[in-house]
């Protein structure tokens, strides 16, 4: 089975990032995984619409948004891990879903198996729900309701921007259920 977990947080150490460190770590070999903070993605603008041509016209298609797109869409399942900035997901996220233009720009097929690999969310949120569900609808097959996991660091009684969710038991027990993988 191969699995994409992918962390929109730009924090390095936070909490989404420790959340996919604790997925790769139960799934073992099979993870490819990618910390948007390690990145330098550059968000659509400042072009002329390129990429409605030729996708290759892309200014920014040699950073690594192209390879993230190829990784989910060879997987068998995806884990995207986002904190909630302002009650809407964070802007890295926002990032990768614009530049989804020039990885599918008129390839059908390659939408098409994107879509149809199972996506799982989890949310690292205090607060609005709606706003992610939506934002989510755009990475699952149409009529599909996104499977979304929302962690409350209150929940838990942590505090977010400390990055220690995954300190509680129940929460890692939580985010391990979610995943499907049985508890060790």
């Amino acid at each position: 089975m191969k699995i994409s977990v992918i962390s929109f947080s730009g924090r390095s150490e936070g909490n989404c990032a420790k959340i996919a460190e604790l997925i790769s770590k139960r799934f073992d070999d099979c993870v490819r995984m990618f910390d948007f903070s390690d990145f330098d993605i550059k968000p659509c603008g400042k072009c002329g619409y390129n990429c409605f041509q030729r996708a290759e016209n892309c200014p920014y298609i040699k950073d690594s948004v192209y390879d993230i797109y190829e990784a989910v869409t060879e997987s068998d399942l995806a884990f995207f891990i986002v904190p909630n900035y302002c009650d809407y997901p964070c802007s890295l996220y926002f990032s990768f879903n614009e530049r989804s233009q020039c990885y599918f720009q008129k390839n059908y097929p390659r939408l098409e198996k994107y879509l149809s690999v199972r996506k799982k969310f989890i949310v690292v949120s205090n607060t609005n729900r709606e706003n992610f569900i939506s934002a989510f609808r755009y990475q699952v097959t149409e009529g599909t309701e996104p499977e979304i996991l929302f962690l409350s660091a209150k929940r838990f009684g942590k505090v977010s921007i400390s990055g220690d969710i995954t300190d509680s038991e129940e929460a890692k027990n939580l985010i391990l259920r979610y995943t499907g993988m049985p508890l060790k």
